[in-house]
């Protein structure tokens, strides 16, 4: 049994994550509980024509990017089983996959280990007239790694005073840069890892 425990609404909780089945306190979603930021679920149809609109202008974009010769680097980053998967999905759907690429990047091998930090996520900047989306980026130093023991804090330190630097750069380089945020609560998240 590999349990766990998390505070849900103010009580603590733990279930068996091995278990497949959900706990029964693993409500659906309750809009009326004040934990969902709209007053009811947008109809499927309602989410189609607006995702199809949206997908839309992500197509004009590109075009107006590819004529121009602008690059676009966009990172999504959030909990995990918040959808960044999904949302990079929808967003790629209708782009043109060649000027269009993500990259999801594994632990660092031995030899990007020795590199400088960004060293590893550089060589996947777009160039000219291309996007490319980061399923997870160099914010993984601020948060992940030193929890899980893969940076020391020196280094997270280090990452905490360059990385504003280091992103102004990319800036006066000319990218359009944007950076998403997905979250999810316990109970939703628990819900998708079942």
């Amino acid at each position: 049994m590999a349990a766990i425990e998390i505070t849900v609404s103010g009580t603590k909780r733990s279930f068996d994550i091995d278990d497949p089945q959900l706990p029964d306190w693993v409500k659906d979603e309750d809009f009326s509980s004040g934990n969902y930021p709209y007053d009811s679920k947008l109809g499927r149809s309602d989410y189609e024509d607006q995702l199809e609109a949206l997908q839309l202008e992500l197509v004009k974009l590109q075009a107006h990017r590819l004529e121009h010769g602008q690059r676009i680097m966009i990172l999504f980053e959030g909990r995990d089983a918040a959808g960044k998967g999904g949302t990079i999905g929808a967003f790629r759907e209708y782009l043109k996959a060649r000027h269009a690429k993500v990259v999801a990047l594994s632990k660092p091998t031995e030899i990007e280990q020795g590199q400088w930090y960004y060293q590893r996520y550089i060589q996947h900047f777009p160039t000219a007239g291309d996007m490319t989306m980061f399923d997870r980026s160099w914010y993984n130093r601020a948060g992940v790694e030193p929890v899980m023991g893969f940076c020391t804090g020196e280094q997270h330190a280090k990452f905490l005073e360059q990385t504003p630097a280091f992103e102004k750069l990319l800036e006066d380089e000319g990218y359009a840069f944007f950076k998403i945020w997905l979250n999810v609560g316990q109970e939703m998240q628990i819900k998708r890892f079942h």
